[in-house]
This record gives structure tokens, sequence and C-alpha cells, in this order.
């Protein structure tokens, strides 16, 4: 579909007719006020209907065939907007027999995807005679600049019979019978990634996994890619940051566009621009150190600009559950309905029961006391329970406000994603979720999102990798919640799960989480006399779990955020 700015069709002057003047008599007549006879009144009449149809003669004599002229801009409206079963029902009987309608719409779409076009103007339908109506079409393309053109449609029969005699030169305007549209395209030297500092990526050894690599077009860009011009034999980035920054960095391609063996149009590729990136190579090869060759990611990223510093493993492509990280969403979730404050106290157990079945905290261990250490120790049978008063509507309105469900703003990141409220299921399926397990997938990406959120104090960064490139960071959580949060994250770092994080000088927000991959909830009916007959879960195995950590600091002014996934 190509947008249409439509011009005015010309208007037909309208001639004036000079006013006879009456003869004397006639005149008195009107002055003595004598009554005209039925004679005159039938003669004037004749006369005025004769001036009438004269009229009509020469206004269509001017305009030629009015049906034909409407039939055009039609069929040429409906060009514009892509919509190709308008046009075929446009056509004689003769093309609908020998042409489907799917191919007479795949050959406009062959048309518009060779010329790269991208709008068009057109002009008022005329009659030129011979019976054909010529149609001006002013059409903008990407790479071809503006073509200044016509369709010149054939038409058959009159009134409302009328119909377009078509042939496949009517695919493009401007082509003459027996032409076909086609090109020969190029792509210009291709541009640099850099680093932050601006030293050529490919020099710091430790981004050589995140620069990618180039390569012939994928199949689900190809037809976006030829449209855009690119050659089909052309490379271009089909991974990391060369994917990312494609566009820029292969920059315009150009070429010449032909109608049979004429050639229409030309243009010169222009180079791409080079990219300066958010990447610090120092804390880039830390970053790669640190996973060491790990399965997993790792992001780390400035929360006030979501400026991403340094990357490792598969951080934007890694779809896993979350588990306990997931607990900073649940949480806000809580404060911000009042379900619960820091304060509020629960019960120490060392398992919960939802619809039946046991859902129990790591290693069997027994936890409670305030939301605050439930919260620093993990603890499920507190954050299980709560998810379900919470429900799934409210717990993926959270969700939604720390960007799941979303498309990511990296291109090529997958989306993290949780169940809608209709489709999330039963109360143990929102208990499970609350804690990071159920139908939740989450990237690092998006968790170490969810940190810089609360480091921002409610505001939601857009991550990038262009250097420079700012976005506006909307207020998703209640900066009251969120400071709240904070606190609760310090205190994991200080005294609970994540104490290993603790950095000397540094105070240190942080959450950790263990995401089982498969279920640990037995099935039984629990005897509140004696709770301890249904059966524990099976152990954990450590193949079978993924390991999270996300993180700020320092906590009070935040600088850099981390989550990492093992």
């Amino acid at each position: 579909m190509i947008h249409v700015a439509r011009a005015a069709p010309p208007r037909p002057q309208r001639r004036k007719t000079p006013t006879a003047t009456r003869p004397a008599s006639a005149r008195r007549g009107a002055r003595t006020g004598a009554p005209p006879t039925p004679q005159a009144r039938l003669v004037g009449l004749v006369a005025a209907v004769v001036v009438v149809v004269v009229g009509l003669v020469l206004l269509l004599s001017s305009r030629g065939d009015s049906s034909g002229e409407s039939l055009a801009g039609r069929f040429v409206g409906a060009w514009t907007r892509g919509d190709y079963a308008q046009m075929y029902a446009e056509v004689d009987d003769a093309t609908r027999r020998r042409l489907g309608v799917t191919e007479f719409a795949q050959q406009y779409r062959e048309a518009l995807a060779t010329s790269t076009a991208t709008g068009a103007k057109v002009g008022g339908a005329q009659s030129s005679g011979h019976g054909t109506v010529t149609v001006p079409v002013t059409v903008r393309t990407r790479i071809f600049g503006t073509l200044a053109t016509r369709f010149v449609l054939p038409i058959a029969g009159s009134g409302a019979g009328a119909r377009v005699r078509w042939t496949a030169s009517l695919s493009f305007p401007g082509l003459r019978p027996g032409e076909a549209l086609s090109r020969q395209t190029t792509v210009g030297p291709r541009s640099r990634l850099l680093a932050r500092t601006g030293t050529p990526l490919v020099n710091v050894a430790a981004a050589s996994a995140i620069i990618g690599s180039l390569g012939p077009a994928p199949a689900d860009r190809a037809e976006a890619l030829r449209g855009a011009g690119y050659p089909p034999d052309g490379t271009v980035g089909v991974s990391g940051l060369q994917q990312i920054f494609d566009q820029r960095l292969a920059g315009t391609p150009g070429g010449e566009l032909f109608a049979g063996a004429r050639v229409i149009a030309t243009s010169a590729p222009r180079p791409g621009v080079s990219v300066r990136t958010t990447i610090s190579p120092s804390l880039q090869s830390l970053a790669v150190a640190t996973l060491g060759g790990q399965e997993g990611g790792l992001v780390v990223m400035r929360p006030d600009t979501g400026e991403i510093l340094a990357l490792a493993g598969n951080p934007f492509s890694e779809l896993q559950p979350p588990g306990s990280t997931f607990k900073l969403v649940t949480v806000t979730g809580v404060l911000i309905a009042g379900l619960a404050t820091p304060s509020t106290t629960f019960p120490y157990q060392t398992a919960t029961f939802i619809e039946g079945y046991k859902l129990q905290n790591a290693n069997g261990e027994s936890c409670g006391g305030t939301l605050a250490n439930a919260f620093a120790v993990s603890c499920n049978s507190v954050f299980a329970p709560l998810g379900v008063r919470l429900g799934g509507e409210r717990l993926v309105d959270a969700a939604t406000r720390f960007g799941f469900n979303r498309p990511s703003p990296i291109p090529g990141a997958a989306e993290s994603t949780l169940p809608g409220p209709a489709d999330i299921g039963s109360a143990l399926d929102v208990g499970s979720s609350a804690i990071g397990q159920g139908q939740v997938q989450a990237t690092t990406l998006q968790m170490t999102l969810v940190a810089a959120t609360i480091a921002q104090g409610g505001r939601r960064p857009t991550p990038t990798l262009a250097l420079g490139v700012r976005h506006p960071q909307p207020v998703v959580v209640p900066a009251g919640v969120a400071r709240l949060v904070n606190a609760m994250m310090v205190g994991v770092v200080a005294h609970g799960t994540g104490t290993s994080a603790q950095i000397p000088g540094v105070v240190v927000a942080g959450k950790t989480g263990t995401a089982e991959l498969a279920t640990t909830a037995t099935s039984c009916t629990p005897d509140p006399a004696n709770p301890g007959a249904c059966p524990s879960a099976p152990a954990n195995d450590p193949k079978n779990t993924d390991a999270w950590f996300v993180s700020f600091a320092p906590a009070a002014a935040p600088r850099i955020a981390v989550g990492v996934l093992l």
C-alpha cells in the first residue's frame, strides 16, 4: 500500500451565453403589464430546453466519456491504497478469465517492490481519445527519486458496463505495451561499528561475539530488503550489531530502473554511516571474562540513559523462566494494590498449598516474617499466595509496566511474555507465575530493564545501543513504590540471598532467582492436622535450573544496572 495525495480534477469552464436584447415593443409590454400569450409561453419553454440540451452536449464534448474517467479514477485510486480486489473488480471479463486475483495482485506488488515506491500523487483523469483515459501519477521511491509518469488505461464499454482492458504493462505507470519493470542495483561501501570511545569495535577482541556477521538476506527479511532496493545477491547483517544497525551501515542502494529496455531512472549508491555504539571496551572485556563461556547472558546498562555498556552470551534471544527475580514485578504489583507493606508479617513455613499442590521453598527452608524479609530471602511460601491474592489481571498489569508483552526496542530481540489475564489459568498458575515459574518467559535484557526501572525511581528506560540516542522515560511505577522496592533490594544484598554481591564501600541493590525447568510441585490433599503428610517435591537438579541475578549500584544514586542469567 502506498499513501496518496490526490490532486483535484480540472473544472470545466462555464460558458457565458450573451443575453439577447428584446425588441422595444416587448419591453414596452413588460412595462404595461400585458400578459404573454400561450403561444409565446410555449416558444419560450422550447427555447429554454434547447439551451439546456446544447449546454449539456457542449459540456460532455469538452469532458469526454465521464464514465470512463470515473472508472480510471477509481482504478488508480485503488492502486494507491493497495486495494487489488477493487482493481480486479474494474477489469474486463477477458482478464478475469485468464488471470486470478492473487496473480493479478502479485504483479502489482512485484512492480512496487522493484521501483522501491513509497507513495504517489494522482492527478485528474482525462479522456485522451481512441477509447483510453490518462491519469497522471507522481511516484516517490526510496532510491530512484520521484518519477513523473502516467497510467494510460484502455476502456471497454460505457456507462455502468465500462471496464479496464487490462494488460501486464498496466502493472506500473509509464510502461508501454509489452514492457515490464526491472532494475539493477548495487550497495555502496559498508561503514564501521565503533565503540563509545570511537575505537573500531573490530579492534576490541571481546566484542567479536556481539559484532555479528554478514550473509545473504534471511528469508524473513528478503521481501523488505527487496523493497528497500537491495540486490538479491547482496550481503546484509544477519546477526548481532551488524543486523541491528544494518540499514545505517549499508547505506542506500543505487542503480538503474528499466521499463523494458528503456532506462527510466538512475541513482548512485550512497555509503552507510559509521555507528558509534554505547559499548565500553573495558566493560565489554570484563563482561565476557566474567561469563567465561558459560551458557546464558549478561547485560550492563546505564539506567539513566538506557545505554547498554556491555553484552555477553545470549542476553537478547535466550528466553527462560526468570524465577524469583520476577518477584520484583510481583512485589511492585502488591504494593501498588495496597495488599501489603514492607512491614506486613507472614507466618514462617517451609511450603504453601494452592489448589491441592504443594509449593515449597528452596531446599525446603522455613521462611516468613515481614514482607521485606520474605523478599530478601526469596520466600515462595509468601509470594505464591500473594500472587493469588493479587490476581492474574493485576499481575499482568505489573509485568506490562516493566515491558513484558511488548516488542523489544532492540531490533531482533525476543519479546518477554506472560499470558494475558484470561489465559494465565488457575490460581495455581497465577501463584506459580508470581514466583517467576509457570509460563513466564524473559530475556536477560528484560530482567535488567526491570532492575533499571526501579533504579530510576519508577521511570522505565528504553534500552539503546546507539550512543547519543535519548528516549523519553515513561513513569510506569509510582515513585514511592519504587523507593520501597529499592530498599528491599538493598536488603537482599545486605542480609538475604545476594550477600555475594556485596562491594566494600558501595551499597548494592539486587535480587536473586533460581528457575526450575521441571515442575517441583506435588499434588496431594493437605491435612491441616498433619501438614507434613504431603510428600516433598523432588530435589532440585542443578542441570534442571537457571540461576539469575539483577542489580544496580550505588543504590541511592544508581549509575549502573547489571543482569546475569546462567
